[in-house]
């Protein structure tokens, strides 16, 4: 995932694409096998508060791949960052222009 930079502006980046798809990211604490917990009936996401921003952002990747996601139903900006995560996108993404 070269591309992808652990920064906390593409943390925020994915806490949006969470809220498109309808879930709650909430950081707390609590006793998580994995760094997180799906809370599936109310689409929350609890992710593990103590987690710097490298952290939280592999806990929302893992949860993201594990969403079924109709990429056309998001924004445009989420849809190129799906296509980034999803190891879909070109490094010439731009002469994709049509």
């Amino acid at each position: 995932m070269g591309m992808f930079k652990y920064t906390t502006g593409n943390l925020k980046k994915l806490e949006a694409l969470m809220e498109e798809l309808g879930y709650l990211v909430r950081y707390e604490k609590g006793n998580f096998q994995s760094g997180y917990c799906i809370v599936q009936d109310k689409k929350i996401a609890v992710v593990n508060k103590f987690y710097d921003a490298e952290g939280r952002i592999n806990c929302l990747l893992e949860i993201i791949a594990n969403l079924e996601i109709e990429a056309a139903a998001l924004s445009e900006k989420s849809q190129k960052l799906y296509r980034v995560i999803s190891g879909l996108a070109l490094e010439e993404e731009d002469d994709l222009k049509i």
